[in-house]
């Protein structure tokens, strides 16, 4: 049942989607978007996460000041290492949410364009609406990871929602 919501002026009806695919990575943006999703979520719906990992990150193995094979494959153990467990907190937060709201939660990590692997998993779970942060503004330190929302919504197939970025 849709829920409605007041302004103290206005009273709007905010819409249940059964199924939302979130494509967040856990910065404040990101965490905003999830927010969001959640909101927006059925309890009983599903919350489909996508985590991606931008394909920039093959080319960090420091090759020029790493000076043997064995340095690179340790430090690049590392960086793995780093990222996988820095997803799994990202993971674990957005699951415990979901489940105190009675979503049912799953997700995909994908190493690519971020753009590219939104458009896939989209047609992989077909959601009934996809939720995105906003580019971060310029001057906050962060990895951009540049996707592409004029791209999305000429391919997605079901509405996009992009949340302003926290202030």
């Amino acid at each position: 049942m849709p829920r409605v919501r007041g302004t103290g002026i206005f009273l709007f009806v905010m819409p249940d989607f059964t199924h939302i695919l979130i494509a967040s990575h856990g910065t404040a943006g990101a965490q905003a978007a999830e927010q969001a999703a959640l909101a927006w979520c059925r309890a009983g719906g599903r919350l489909s996460h996508l985590v991606v990992v931008p394909d920039l990150w093959r080319g960090m193995m420091g090759d020029d000041w790493l000076n043997n094979a064995s340095t690179r494959d340790t430090y690049g153990k590392y960086v793995e290492n780093e990222l996988r467990r820095e997803i799994d907190v990202h993971i674990g937060r957005l699951r415990s949410q979901a489940s105190a709201a009675g979503i049912a939660y799953e997700f995909k990590v994908m190493l690519g364009k971020p753009t590219e692997c939104l458009l896939a998993y989209s047609r992989e779970v077909a959601p009934a609406l996809v939720v995105i942060g906003a580019p971060r503004p310029r001057g906050l330190p962060g990895l951009r990871s540049r996707i592409h929302p004029e791209r999305l919504v000429v391919a997605l197939t079901a509405p996009l929602l992009v949340i302003p970025y926290p202030r």
